[in-house]
């Protein structure tokens, strides 16, 4: 019986980075559910488990700071990547982690960057 695909549930306000997003991880074998707001983010996690969320951090409905919070409070297992055009200094990075925060990649991103931490997370 073939090992079921690991769920990558990837949230962002911007359509081209959704859909770059999902085609990459896609042809690496995961599955991708793709939403473009907050709201839609927190519905997804409350009827389905991930193995891993991508989260933008500038979104104009709900920071994804704010939607980490909302649901690591439902579900705090979830192991979490920020996509963000912010650089985030070392002291940030590491109070992040102590919250659950495993990673953050900068946009624009290399294709073979964001698969190798996607990867890496995952088999954390």
């Amino acid at each position: 019986m073939p090992k079921a695909k690991k769920r990558i549930l990837h949230v962002d306000d911007e359509r081209d980075v959704l859909e770059v997003v999902k085609t990459i991880l896609e042809n690496e074998g995961y599955e991708v559910v793709s939403v473009s707001s907050g709201d839609r983010a927190l519905k997804e996690v409350d009827v389905n488990n991930f193995d891993l969320l991508l989260l933008d951090i500038m979104m104009p409905d709900m920071s994804g700071w704010d939607l980490f919070s909302r649901i690591s409070k439902i579900k705090p297992k979830y192991k979490v990547i920020f996509l963000t055009v912010l650089e985030i200094s070392d002291e940030r990075l590491d109070k992040l982690k102590q919250h659950g925060i495993m990673d953050y990649i900068t946009k624009p991103f290399e294709r073979d960057e964001l698969v190798s931490r996607v990867k890496k997370v995952i088999a954390s």
